[in-house]
Formats: C-alpha cells, structure tokens, sequence
C-alpha cells in the first residue's frame, strides 16, 4: 500500500505485508502455542464434517494466518474457491483450488470487479467450499444466502474484537446491502454459521485463540444466539472450556466420530 504527498503529510508512506513463502500449518501453530491440542482437534472435525466457521479478530491477529492452517484440514478431493481483495491464501499442497481476486477501477472509474460479484460468479462454479479472505460489505449478503442454500464448510474472516461483534458487524454489513428486517437477518446469520473463532495479539506479539462460540439463532426471541465454549486471556497456556459444544451428540448420528471418542472429548475438555 502507497501513500503519496499531499495526503501522507510528511513524505511517501509504503506498507509491505510480506507472508512466508510456506504457509503455516496448524502443527506450527500448536508448536507456537497459539491453539492448544484440544482447540486444534475440534477445528479439524468442524472443518472436515463441513461447517460454517467465522474466524474474527483485530488487526494483525493472525486472522488469515489461522485461516490458511485451519484450511489444510479441507479433504483434497473438494473443489474449493478462495476469494480475497488481494490474494494472500496459499493452497500449494491442494489439488483443486480456484483463486479468485477482486480487481480495483482504473484512473477512468472502470474495471472494478468486487468481491461481492466474485461471490456471486464463484456459486456458478460448482465449489464444494468458498472462502472469503475478508468479509468487508455487501458481499456478507451473498455469503449468507450461499451458506443458507447448500454450501457448506465455508470459512471467512472479519475484522472483530469480540463473537457478538461479529454479529452486529454482519448485520450491519447485511443491511447496508438490502433492505431487510433486523430478525430476518438474524435469522440468516444463525442459520449459516456454526461457529466463530476468535484470533487476539498479546502484548509481546505472540498470537493465539482467545475465543470461540457456537452460534444459533432463537426462534422465540427472534435473534442470534452465541454459546460461548471456549476462552483463553494472554499468558494462558491452555484456557478454558466453558460448555459441551451442541453437535457432539449429531456427530455421532453422522459417523463422523464414535461414541468413545465423544466421551474422552467430554472428559478432556470439560475437565
């Protein structure tokens, strides 16, 4: 990013966000100390049994560096379409992946491509997943309305301090887009997302998950419901669960896990 005279004030101003060259993998993470075994095993079976997940945080987090591991949990025999407003998502170890990059106008005013228009286009292409870098406007309509009609295990990231942030900032987002009642888009964020992760930077730049909750929308009350499952505050190694998440039991319908694991997970994370 460049900034030039007059608007920098006291000379050029240029951002680099530079990434590795090799993606970092959740085993770096856990190596790190930034998700704890028992987070990362959670995360691997969501991803796999293919729900929605929202990673959210504030700036220089870690959001898109966890989105990128979380990621390589995706099974390589789906087709997935990652979609950024300027491509930072590396999928070097993955078969079958369209990239997708928004396109800013010219010095005429044409040319943009939006990643609202991505989105639309990428549900043309017969994805398995979609993955959205950021959610910044009126595309969150289109992401909820795509994982509202059959795409599933979508990921995307926001810029959030907090999981019911995440909520008000979408429903914000939503409205800006299309004119709809408050419940009506309550309702579609609740039936879209499963669950919202929660990226922090601690004072000595180290990275980790703070937070995560499962998200459920009320239909008496008519609102978005979030169950908070998991917390951990900087200098913390481990944090701490605070509920059983709510598709241990429908994951053991599914065959995904057993009924032995769904006990040792009770034990383990509820200890």
């Amino acid at each position: 990013n460049v900034v030039l005279p007059p608007i920098s004030m006291h000379g050029a101003t240029v951002t680099i966000r530079k990434f590795s060259k090799t993606p970092m993998t959740v085993e770096q993470l856990l190596k790190y100390k930034s998700i704890t075994p028992e987070v990362a095993g959670v995360l691997e079976l969501l991803v796999k049994a293919k729900y929605n997940i929202f990673i959210c945080g504030g700036t220089g987090s870690g959001k898109t560096t966890f989105l990128n591991a979380v990621s390589n949990y995706i099974p390589h025999d789906e087709r997935v379409i990652t979609i950024e407003d300027s491509a930072e998502l590396k999928f070097d170890e993955h078969p079958h992946v369209v990239r997708l990059e928004a396109r800013p106008s010219n010095a005429e005013g044409l040319g943009e491509v939006t990643i609202r228009e991505l989105v639309i286009n990428a549900l043309r292409m017969r994805p398995d997943r979609i993955i959205v870098g950021e959610c910044r406007g009126g595309e969150a309509l289109d992401m909820l309305q795509a994982m509202n009609t059959g795409h599933e295990g979508s990921l995307t990231t926001l810029h959030a301090n907090a999981p019911q942030e995440v909520v008000d900032r979408l429903v914000t987002m939503v409205r800006y887009a299309v004119d709809l009642p408050l419940d009506a888009v309550e309702a579609q964020i609740g039936g879209a997302f499963d669950l919202i992760v929660q990226t922090a930077r601690a004072r000595d730049g180290s990275r980790f998950v703070s937070a995560a909750a499962e998200v459920a929308f009320d239909a008496q009350r008519r609102a978005c419901v979030l169950t908070p499952l998991y917390e951990r505050g900087p200098g913390e190694e481990r944090g701490r669960w605070l509920a059983e998440p709510g598709w241990l039991d429908a994951a053991v319908r599914w065959g995904i896990i057993d009924e032995e694991e769904v006990v040792a997970w009770r034990r383990r994370l509820l200890r």
